[in-house]
């Protein structure tokens, strides 16, 4: 004869977990006995079974606990998530670090490096490459004192590294004579949201196309705008990490938004819509959306995507002012070339004449025409004073280099 079993139980009883969690035994004695879920742990292991079924949206809710968990109740410490351009100037790369304390200068951050290798800056026998902090916000998605860092690339020996726009930008913003000018930028980022798995236009029939453009610009309705959600949770973040975030609106391609920034003072423009870039797109990695910054994702009749850059300066800004603003106009006109090689690639497939863009081989200013080159508002003609928008940017642009090289034409350069 066999020992006796070490579970009373055993083999009297048909045992189960009911579908709301609570463990059923049936067939004991002619009794069923149900044990509440707090008893779960107790009773699964007295009875040898295992666990009770965590459903996912137990297991969702615990991981949403643990990403907001606000560290500040238990120690000093914080995550700092470096930012950086990657090796293509358009892709956006991070790590975070844990730091001692709550830093709010970034020249008391810690220089660190990366594997360039990884990232197309670097070869691979000599693959560090230093990140300076330049710039620090607050961190969305961590909260409280956890910050973002917006850094630039080096190599070991203190030089910038090819990628690495913002060196260049900041001589031309620390120049006497712009800082005398404190130039204004108030940057219009405009993007595509597409499906992850065919990239194509979210709110897009896949492989077709919805009906043609006018009810999408500012819509509303769910056949008329698509990826809201989106668009009003980077919105509120942006605002939470201390970017001068002004607006948002959708574009006239459906599935496509934009965004403001702005007014932001020289290299500040730059550092802004560069992290409100980064928490878009991880915003939309959550979200399970490919987000595009291509000039112009669709061909065909649908507008594409630019990077509408409003400038002013002090000079602009005063009375007489609209004289001032003419001039940079004319400036601007002189190196047409020169800015568009600079604005952005594939930028000749949006810059055709239509679709509210200019022809790209074509330099023209007008008074509220945003089939310009150039457009003043009529606000800033009737006051004599005020700012312009450069319209030719993509949406691909690199800001820092947009925003220096506007104000290296129209400050410094001497035709």
């Amino acid at each position: 004869m066999g020992p006796a079993s070490a579970n009373p139980l055993e083999e009297k009883s048909l045992k189960k977990w009911d579908i709301d969690g609570t463990l059923e035994v049936l067939a004991l004695d002619n009794a069923a006995l149900p044990l509440p879920l707090s008893l779960c742990n107790f009773s699964s292991f007295a009875l040898g079974l295992p666990p009770p079924p965590v459903h996912y949206s137990q297991k969702m809710s615990l991981l949403t606990d643990l990403i907001n968990m606000n560290l500040s109740d238990t120690t000093e410490k914080i995550i700092a998530e470096y930012i950086w351009v990657g090796g293509s100037g358009m892709d956006m790369r991070s790590k975070a670090r844990t730091l001692s304390r709550p830093v709010s200068d970034p020249w008391k951050l810690p220089k660190w490096n990366y594997d360039g290798s990884s990232t197309n800056q670097a070869p691979g026998e000599d693959s560090e490459v230093i990140l300076y902090p330049q710039a620090i916000f607050g961190d969305p998605f961590r909260r409280g004192n956890n910050i973002l860092v917006m850094c630039d690339t080096y190599n070991p020996a203190g030089e910038p590294i090819p990628t690495n726009k913002r060196h260049a930008a900041a001589k031309i913003f620390n120049h006497p004579d712009v800082l005398v000018e404190e130039p204004w930028y108030g940057l219009e980022q405009e993007y595509t949201l597409l499906q992850k798995e065919v990239k194509w236009p979210l709110g897009w029939p896949v492989g077709g196309y919805p009906g043609p453009q006018g009810p999408y610009y500012c819509g509303v309705g769910a056949d008329k705008a698509f990826g809201r959600d989106i668009v009003d949770a980077h919105y509120k973040a942006c605002l939470y990490a201390g970017i001068n975030i002004s607006g948002i609106n959708g574009e006239v391609m459906p599935g496509q938004w934009e965004f403001q920034v702005g007014p932001s003072v020289g290299i500040s423009a730059g550092d802004e819509l560069w992290v409100a870039r980064y928490i878009l797109e991880r915003i939309t990695e959550v979200a399970g959306v490919v987000l595009s910054f291509d000039p112009k994702p669709i061909h065909g009749d649908w507008n594409g995507a630019g990077a509408h850059t409003n400038y002013s300066t002090k000079s602009m800004r005063k009375e007489g002012g609209y004289e001032v603003i003419k001039k940079a106009i004319e400036k601007l006109g002189l190196r047409h070339s020169e800015h568009i090689a600079a604005y952005g690639e594939g930028n000749e497939r949006r810059l055709t004449g239509r679709h509210e863009t200019a022809d790209i081989n074509t330099f023209k200013w007008g008074v509220a025409n945003r089939g310009a080159s150039i457009r003043v508002g009529r606000d800033t003609e009737k006051e004599g004073k005020g700012y312009f928008e450069d319209r030719r940017p993509a949406s691909n642009m690199d800001p820092y280099v947009v925003t220096s090289m506007i104000a290296e034409t129209t400050i410094l350069w001497k035709p």
